[in-house]
C-alpha cells in the first residue's frame, strides 16, 4: 500500500539504512503494518487517526530501546515491562490521554495477523498473571545478507514523524475553526461550507461527533418545554444538550444527554443492528436517538437495521421490542436541516466556538 505518508517512511529508511532502505521495507512486516495504519496522516481532520495500536507498539519499542536491548541483546532474559508503566506512557503521548488497555492486550495482535495471516510472530507477548509485556524481538531484527539489523530506533522515528504530522494537521484545523469566528459576519457562506465539510461520511468520527454536537446543542437550545409538579406551577425551560464523554469511550452508549427531557443520544458510523441493540442493552433498553454518519434517509437506515435484526434474531417480539427503543434517527441530511435553521437565526458563532472548545477537549489540546 502506498499513500501520501509512505514517502516519509521511505525517507526515514533511506536516512537510517542508505542503499538497503527498500530491502528493509520489503523484509519488515512491522514497518509495512505501520505504513498501513498511517494512511490517514496527511488527510487532515477528514480521516480517522489510528493511535491505539500504533501507540501500543511504540511504548513497547521505546521500553526496549531505553533498556538498550537493541544494542546489548539478552532481551530473552528481560522480566518484561509492567502494564501500568506502558499504559501510563501511552496516555502521555499526544492524542493518547483517553486510550484504553485493549490495544496492548489484543487489538494490535489481532489486526496485525489480519494483515499478515501467515506471519509466525505475534507483535505483543504478555504474561497475564504478572501483567508483564514484551515486544516480539523477531519483528525488530532484519537480516540483510550476513548482517542482522535492529530496526527499533527506526520504528520510533516513523511513529514520531506520524505524530508530528497529525499534530500539525489538528493545529491547522483549530486555526481554521478560529479563523471562521473572525469572518462569520462578513462571509457566512465560507463558514457554512466549512461546517458542512465536516458533516460528510469520510470525516474523522471524532470530528463528526463534535460538529454534530455543536449543531444539535444550538438547534435544541432555542426550543422550550413547559412542565411542573402541578397545573398551577407550570414553568418553561429551554432544552440543553450535554456531551457526556469522549468519542469511543466506554460510557454505556450515551454520547449526549438532553435536559430536562432526559433523551439519550448515541453517535455511530455504522448501520449494524447488533451494534444498535448492544447500545440499547447498555442503557437497559432506554429509548435512544441515533446520530448516524450516513447520507441514507432515516427510513432507509431504520429499514436496514430492522432487516438485519430479523435475519439475526428471527423472533418478531424481540426485534419489535428493540426497534421500539430507537426513538429517532438523525442522519447527515437532518443535521444539515438543523444547521440551516441556525444559519437563518445568524447563530453561527456559538456553533464554531463549541467546535473549537470540544475539539480541544477531545484531542487533549487544553491538557497539553
Amino acid at each position: 500500500m502506498e499513500h501520501e505518508f509512505t514517502p516519509v517512511i521511505l525517507r526515514i529508511l533511506q536516512e537510517d539504512f542508505k542503499k538497503h532502505a527498500e530491502e528493509v521495507y520489503k523484509l519488515s512486516l512491522f514497518i509495512q503494518y505501520l505504513n498501513i495504519k498511517m494512511r490517514s496522516a496527511t488527510l487532515g481532520s477528514k480521516a480517522r487517526s489510528s493511535f491505539g495500536n500504533i501507540y501500543a507498539a511504540y511504548v513497547l519499542v521505546e521500553d526496549y530501546i531505553k533498556k538498550e536491548y537493541h544494542q546489548r541483546g539478552e532481551y530473552s532474559k528481560y522480566e518484561g515491562a509492567r502494564f501500568s508503566d506502558l499504559f501510563q506512557r501511552q496516555r502521555q503521548l499526544p492524542f493518547g490521554a483517553k486510550l484504553q488497555n485493549h490495544h496492548l492486550n489484543h487489538r494490535l495482535n489481532e489486526e496485525f495477523h489480519k494483515y499478515f495471516p501467515t506471519c509466525d510472530f505475534t507483535p505483543i507477548m504478555r504474561e497475564v498473571s504478572t501483567k508483564r509485556y514484551w515486544i516480539n524481538e523477531n519483528l525488530l531484527k532484519i537480516r540483510i545478507g550476513s548482517k542482522t539489523t535492529n530496526i527499533a530506533p527506526t520504528i520510533l522515528r516513523i511513529v514520531e514523524a506520524y505524530i508530528g504530522v497529525k499534530k500539525n494537521a489538528f493545529e491547522q484545523f483549530l486555526q481554521d475553526c478560529e479563523g471562521m469566528l473572525g469572518i462569520e459576519q462578513a462571509d457566512p457562506e465560507q463558514v457554512r461550507e466549512f461546517v458542512v465539510g465536516r458533516l460528510q461520511p469520510n470525516v474523522d468520527a471524532r470530528v463528526f461527533e463534535i460538529v454534530s454536537y455543536a449543531i444539535l446543542k444550538e438547534f435544541y437550545g432555542t426550543k422550550m418545554v413547559f412542565w411542573g409538579w402541578s397545573l398551577d406551577a407550570i414553568k418553561h425551560e429551554g432544552l440543553v444538550l450535554y456531551k457526556t464523554g469522549r468519542t469511543n469511550a466506554n460510557d454505556g452508549g450515551i454520547d449526549f444527554v438532553m435536559r430536562p427531557l432526559g433523551r439519550f443520544f448515541q453517535v455511530t458510523e455504522t448501520i449494524d443492528a447488533r451494534k444498535y441493540f448492544l447500545d440499547i442493552d447498555k442503557t437497559q433498553r432506554f429509548p435512544l436517538t441515533f446520530v448516524v454518519k450516513s447520507d441514507d434517509s432515516t427510513e432507509t437506515i431504520r429499514a436496514k437495521v430492522e432487516a438485519q435484526a430479523r435475519r439475526v434474531y428471527s423472533i418478531d417480539r424481540i426485534v419489535e421490542r428493540y426497534m421500539a427503543c430507537i426513538e429517532e434517527i438523525i442522519n447527515i441530511p437532518r443535521l444539515l436541516e438543523c444547521f440551516s435553521e441556525i444559519l437563518k437565526r445568524k447563530a453561527l458563532a456559538p456553533v464554531i466556538k463549541e467546535i473549537v472548545l470540544q475539539s480541544k477537549v477531545e484531542f487533549n489540546y487544553l491538557e497539553e
